[in-house]
């Protein structure tokens, strides 16, 4: 058994969590529940064989072969019940960095994009750094749970200038798992429009509460035949500091343009832990990925009860999938500036501010539960205390 509640010290790691604290809330002193990476060990036997090839003196360029495609394979049939051909699979330097190339080589300058706000950051930034026209289909929240706004999503989609969707699944920040019913109808309508999908998937392993993830590309085949999935093990397994990730395509045609793009970018090498690594993590990581769901439910429930009996006015929207918790302080009456400000530094606790996420943010914050739980009680009770 794993033991989640071990509190790691993460200082002198340069880890991104705590050592950015300073320049992103102005204070080393906040606790940090931001960053979407885990403050646990990772599986043993990923640290094993990540020590056992590193003793070996020789460093060199190192290619991935058969067992990276084929454990990606067996994970996708284990874990999604998806069949798919190893041939499908190639390497992708980070999911961000993928979508960057599909959008570079799916579609030119002045083309539309479409996103669902509220959204990860890096998705603006995938489309307006590269010259492409970004358009927001905002997602619709009723009665605590997020929406698609199919209306305008065909609208958009309908334009001549729109080439490329871009699909959140399961979402990050509102932590919803999209049902077959709601995929089928972005697929019709991105199918009927030449719409290319691009599904960032990272999350899907990381479901909850008995919700089930169904791979964009698992409808049917013509679902598979347009559109990219985005994958990687690094939030499953808290690996995210190595080059894990990978696309995963049965269309020929859309996996050598996206091989061409990566090619002429020089992205393509990867490292000498990355085809150990994923491998290992899903050949022997079944067993800790049932126990960190168990205990990620554990802390949902708890973050839930606590902010019932002393948030008051605070809603969580309870998520499907994801550590990541979308938290609604819009009851307490003030204005983002002023939230931000009262969790940094009176309670001394540091968030990802909602509106990072686009304008539908506003009089919201993103809390990362995956931390001991007592780490998480004791962030809870300074927001409490300052709030009294």
């Amino acid at each position: 058994m794993t033991d989640f509640d071990k509190i790691i010290d993460r200082k002198g790691t340069n880890a991104y969590k705590l050592d950015l604290r300073k320049r992103s809330f102005g204070t080393d002193d906040v606790i940090p529940l931001w960053v979407a990476d885990m403050d646990f060990a990772a599986p043993e036997a990923v640290q094993k064989a990540i020590q056992q090839r590193a003793a070996h003196e020789v460093y060199g360029y190192t290619i991935r072969t058969e067992p990276f495609a084929q454990s990606i394979t067996n994970w996708m049939l284990y874990k999604h019940n998806w069949v798919i051909n190893p041939d499908w699979v190639e390497f992708s330097p980070g999911v961000v960095p993928a979508l960057v190339m599909s959008v570079l080589a799916f579609s030119n300058p002045g083309d539309a994009v479409i996103i669902q706000t509220p959204v990860y950051p890096p998705f603006y930034a995938v489309v307006a750094d590269n010259e492409r026209e970004l358009l927001k289909n905002s997602l619709l929240e009723k009665d605590g749970r997020y929406e698609i706004n199919f209306q305008e999503l065909e609208e958009m989609a309908s334009r001549p200038q729109t080439k490329i969707f871009i699909l959140c699944n399961p979402h990050n920040p509102v932590g919803r798992v999209w049902t077959e019913q709601e995929l089928l109808r972005i697929h019709d309508i991105c199918l009927r429009h030449n719409v290319l999908v691009l599904a960032d998937e990272i999350h899907s392993d990381l479901t909850l509460f008995g919700n089930k993830h169904i791979p964009f590309a698992s409808l049917n085949s013509d679902a598979a035949a347009n559109s990219i999935v985005f994958m990687a093990p690094s939030k499953t397994f808290n690996i995210a500091g190595f080059s894990t990730s990978y696309v995963i395509t049965s269309n020929n045609e859309l996996l050598k343009a996206y091989r061409k793009k990566m090619h002429a970018l020089q992205m393509h090498m990867g490292h000498v832990f990355t085809g150990i690594i994923v491998e290992t993590a899903y050949n022997e990581g079944r067993e800790w990925l049932d126990e960190l769901i168990t205990y990620l439910e554990e802390n949902i429930r708890f973050v839930k009860n606590f902010i019932q009996e002393n948030l008051k006015g605070v809603k969580l929207i309870e998520p499907e999938a994801t550590y990541l918790l979308w938290l609604d302080f819009k009851a307490w009456g003030m204005d983002q500036k002023e939230l931000r400000r009262f969790l940094i530094e009176e309670a001394k606790v540091g968030l990802n501010d909602g509106v990072s996420f686009g304008q539908e943010g506003i009089g919201f914050m993103r809390l990362n539960v995956a931390s001991p739980k007592s780490v998480l009680e004791k962030a809870l009770k300074q927001i409490a205390q300052a709030r009294i």
